[in-house]
């Protein structure tokens, strides 16, 4: 295969906007699956009734989309790690 034009780089690092939320996001569904008990739901706005009734109504579908999600990121990741291994003999 060619290189890419210029000789760039095919990786970028992403902003740091979109790696708060996601750490954010992933930290705030760990707390609703493992200590639901302590959220202030009345504090978190609309997010709060929302959150509440999910975790009294399907928190098994959380813990299972929990594990799932990280089961998948690390599938990912593995796949990566491999793609890269294998660098231009594709």
């Amino acid at each position: 295969m060619e290189k890419a034009a210029g000789d760039e780089a095919y990786f970028q690092r992403s902003s740091l906007f979109w790696l708060t939320v996601i750490t954010l996001s992933f930290g705030y569904y760990t707390w609703v699956v493992f200590w639901p008990q302590s959220i202030p739901y009345q504090n978190l706005g609309p997010l709060g009734p929302f959150t509440q009734y999910l975790v009294d109504h399907h928190h098994a579908l959380l813990r299972n989309g929990y594990w799932l999600a990280w089961l998948i990121h690390v599938g990912e990741s593995l796949c990566a790690v491999v793609l890269c291994k294998q660098g231009n003999r594709f």
